[in-house]
This record gives structure tokens, C-alpha cells and sequence, in this order.
């Protein structure tokens, strides 16, 4: 056997307890300690799972989150150099092994999107007075023609539970939410302010409103999306809007 095959044995049997072994190694000494490699190859990826889901383990327990690991890594083993991206997928998994609890994948999900924000390409925000300055002298056309250019690490996510809440009083050590499903479902906006990931929960017309300007809408556009689903109140909710994501930091240039 040459060594690439050799390492792609190894590999598979690292990943798969059912490879078949080459025949020269098809012994007890060579299948225990191809056991203890499997071993703490995954018992350190579960521990990278852990670190970067710790509000997730504390919610489902510390049980049944290494049985969730163990089995998204048994059938999602890493595509990726980096330990960074052990968690890719996980959410997906728990979606199926919590069907019953909602909660599980959106708390996994929000904690995700939190890692992925920290490690996001940086992007130096224009706060309220920059912008002021640079469209003070705009005409009617040039707003209308207006794009917002939005921070790299935003995602913005439907919810059903209240994992806003169950996150902040796990890491408070409070009293999660009584009820952890919303009476509405709601949109959860992540991104990094400064060097930290943040996050916030926003109704439905202002996550389509980033959603068109993430998708490149321009700010005439925006208005007119405001103008046809409330009307009577498109001026003030589209200068609310603004003042708002200059105040979060979400806004980071204008094309």
C-alpha cells in the first residue's frame, strides 16, 4: 500500500467505525489503537462544539449535547482546515434530534451566527454625523439613487422562540422566559459591534427593510416598499429605520 492510500485508510477509519480494515492491519492490536485515535479525534471535536456553543450545551444539558455532537460529527465529519468551521451544520442537525424544541436550534443558530460575526471581515461603521456629512448637499435624485452599504457580519434570521431571552439569562444566570415560543414570530438581527458579536430582535417590516437593502434596493426604493405596506407612516419609519442602524453600526458606507 502506497501512502496516500495508506493515509486515506486511516482517514476513513477515523471517521467511519465500519471501514473495512486493509488486511495487513487486521488485527487487535492495530483496531485498539485505531479505537483511541477515533476516540479523542472526536471527543476534541466535540469540545470545539462545546466552546463554541456553550449556551447550547447549558440549555439541553451536558449529556445530551455530547450525544448531539457526537452524532453531527459522525454524520457531518469536517470539510474544513480550521476548527473554526467544526460548528457548520450543527444547527441542522439539532433541528432534527430536538424536533420537539424548537428552541435547541435557534439558540445553536444564534450562537453560530455570533462565531461566524467575530470572525467576519472588519468594516469600519459611519456613524450618524459622517453620513449627515456626506448627503448634505444630496438633491431629490441622488436619494432616490441612494444604496446603504451594510456591515459584512449581519445576518438576519426568522425566529419562533424566544431565544433572544433564553441566551441573555443563561449568560446572566436569570430566569429564562416562561414561555419559550413567541406569540409572534420575529426576526433576530447578529452583527459585531467593535471587536464583540451583538444581537437584537426586530419585527417583520424592519428585517424585510434590511433585507432590500442587503439585496441591493436603493433608498428610493426603500421608501417606496414603506410607502405601499404602511403609508401613513413611510417617512417616519424610513428615517426611524436609518437612525436606527447608524446608532447599531450596521451601516458601514454608500454606494
Amino acid at each position: 500500500m502506497n501512502l496516500s492510500a495508506c493515509q486515506h485508510s486511516v482517514i476513513e477509519q477515523i471517521l467511519h467505525d465500519d471501514a473495512p480494515l486493509p488486511e495487513a492491519w487486521d488485527n487487535a492490536r492495530m483496531q485498539a489503537g485505531l479505537a483511541i485515535y477515533r476516540n479523542g479525534y472526536r471527543s476534541r471535536l466535540v469540545d470545539a462544539l462545546a466552546e463554541t456553543f456553550p449556551r447550547t450545551r447549558q440549555w439541553v444539558g451536558e449529556e445530551s449535547f455530547e450525544r448531539a455532537a457526537a452524532h453531527h460529527h459522525i454524520v457531518n465529519p469536517p470539510s474544513h482546515w480550521s476548527l473554526d468551521r467544526a460548528g457548520q451544520g450543527f444547527a441542522e442537525t439539532l433541528t432534527t434530534l430536538f424536533a420537539r424544541d424548537p428552541e435547541v436550534p435557534e439558540l445553536a443558530q444564534l450562537e453560530w451566527d455570533m462565531h461566524l460575526a467575530f470572525v467576519a471581515s472588519d468594516a469600519a461603521p459611519m456613524d450618524a454625523a459622517g453620513f449627515s456629512a456626506a448627503t448634505a448637499a444630496f438633491a431629490d435624485d441622488e436619494w432616490e439613487s441612494l444604496r446603504l452599504v451594510l456591515q459584512p457580519a449581519l445576518t438576519i434570521r426568522p425566529v419562533r422562540s424566544a431565544v433572544a431571552g433564553i441566551w441573555r439569562a443563561l449568560s446572566e444566570s436569570t430566569d429564562p422566559p416562561h414561555e419559550p415560543m413567541l406569540a409572534e414570530p420575529a426576526y433576530l438581527l447578529v452583527w459585531r459591534d467593535g471587536a464583540m458579536p451583538v444581537f437584537r430582535t426586530a419585527a417583520a417590516d424592519e428585517a424585510a427593510c434590511l433585507q432590500l437593502v442587503r439585496d441591493g434596493a436603493t433608498f428610493g426604493e426603500l421608501c417606496l416598499h414603506l410607502a405601499r405596506t404602511a403609508p401613513e407612516d413611510a417617512a417616519a419609519n424610513a428615517g426611524k429605520f436609518l437612525g436606527t442602524w447608524l446608532d447599531d453600526a450596521l451601516i458601514v458606507g454608500l454606494r
